[in-house]
């Protein structure tokens, strides 16, 4: 059934930092280096204090959390080339390049509008160029008098458009932004770069949980048309490691036992992926394949964490905790984390489908299960 239509919006506007590209995850790498030579540990819990936030205002709350013995500015300097070394790996948010795909084939005009630097934002996009293509028009922190949460970053980029801002739909993930967007009076859609923190969304006016999970008609714009069936084609991905035993999200839903992952080793693959349900296919050491579905959920004892609990779909009359597991992952179903009963039967018709049969090949998982793969083949 089709949601009804929120509101009727000509263009898009979006942030980049955390909403298209993963910078979170590259600004923690880069704060735990440098944190050391302070003897100081980052421990990923003041993130939420920066995102959002122009790069000397992050700088500010550094100095202030770590009592370091520097200015912001001089912090800002220490940092930017530990940055620049970085840009060259920042990955696109899942999901990021096919809505951009999408709406520029549907000619929908879209912008950027950042809290970064222009020479910054220029860096990150010279590795994603069919994001920086895709933009009519690109504001940066350091064009306007002054950054999110204030309006003028949106209302400018509207100007740049020849739009009116109540005919723009900004997608944001960091507070300040949601709060400049509102204070501009568009539309926003916030996808928050912060587990279990949608409460705190509650002035945007829809709150998803990843961009897989866009619905472009509800604002009235033309509607995706990959989903199959009930799935959605991702691009493959694999993770793989000894079965331990897991939190239970699925056994009682599915009749089934599911195991965790030892993630030991894959945070950084699992980082990249929205919690929710997925399905694939899964190879035990020493089983051969089966069918899979699996979720992906935050740590319910560390909210900095993400676990991941495959459940292989076929009853064993033993269970196989330490053996080596090897899952690829070709399609997203929900963003929900719990497994359903039915997820089971929906994963099992899939999985016939050539889109998807075509990765149970050992050669396939021999390829991308080496040591030197851990993530898109």
């Amino acid at each position: 059934m089709m949601d009804s239509v929120k509101k009727q919006v000509c263009c898009v506007i979006f942030d980049l930092d955390g909403t298209l590209v993963n910078t979170d995850g590259l600004v923690s790498e880069v704060l735990k280096v440098y944190l050391v030579k302070h003897k100081k540990k980052w421990d990923g819990r003041e993130v939420h204090k920066i995102v959002g936030k122009t790069p000397l205002e992050a700088a500010a709350v550094i100095v202030e959390e770590y009592a370091l013995p520097l200015s912001k500015e001089d912090l800002l300097l220490e940092f930017s080339p530990m940055f620049s070394d970085q840009w060259c790996k920042l990955k696109a948010q899942p999901g990021a390049y096919r809505l951009i795909k999408h709406l520029r084939g549907h000619g929908v005009k879209m912008a950027l509008a950042s809290n970064s630097p222009r020479a910054n934002i220029e860096t990150k996009l010279s590795y994603h160029l069919t994001l920086k293509e895709s933009f009519a028009a690109i504001v940066a922190s350091d064009e306007v008098k002054e950054g999110k949460p204030s309006p003028e970053i949106y209302l400018e980029a509207a100007k740049r458009l020849n739009m009116d801002p109540s005919n723009c739909l900004v997608i944001e993930d960091s507070l300040p932004g949601i709060c400049a967007a509102k204070a501009a009076e568009m539309e926003v859609i916030a996808v928050p770069s912060l587990p279990n923190q949608s409460h705190l969304y509650t002035t945007a006016d829809e709150v998803i949980n990843s961009l897989l999970d866009i619905r472009p008609e509800t604002w009235g714009l033309p509607p995706f048309k990959d989903w199959i069936d009930g799935t959605l084609p991702i691009e493959p991905w694999h993770i793989g490691g000894p079965v331990i035993k897991g939190y239970g999200r699925g056994s009682k839903m599915l009749g089934i036992p599911t195991a965790s992952l030892s993630v030991e080793g894959s945070a950084a693959i699992l980082s990249e992926h929205p919690a929710g349900v997925y399905f694939g296919w899964a190879k035990l050491s020493t089983r051969g394949f089966y069918k899979m579905v699996m979720s992906i959920g935050w740590n319910p004892y560390n909210n900095t964490e993400k676990t991941i609990e495959p459940c292989l779909l076929l009853k064993f009359d033993e269970d196989f905790y330490g053996e080596e597991l090897h899952l690829v992952v070709v399609g997203y179903i929900r963003p929900e984390a719990n497994l359903k009963h039915e997820d089971g039967e929906l994963v099992e018709k899939a999985l016939e489908l050539p889109l998807y049969a075509k990765y149970k090949d050992a050669e396939y998982f021999n390829s991308v299960s080496g040591p030197e793969h851990h993530s898109h083949p």
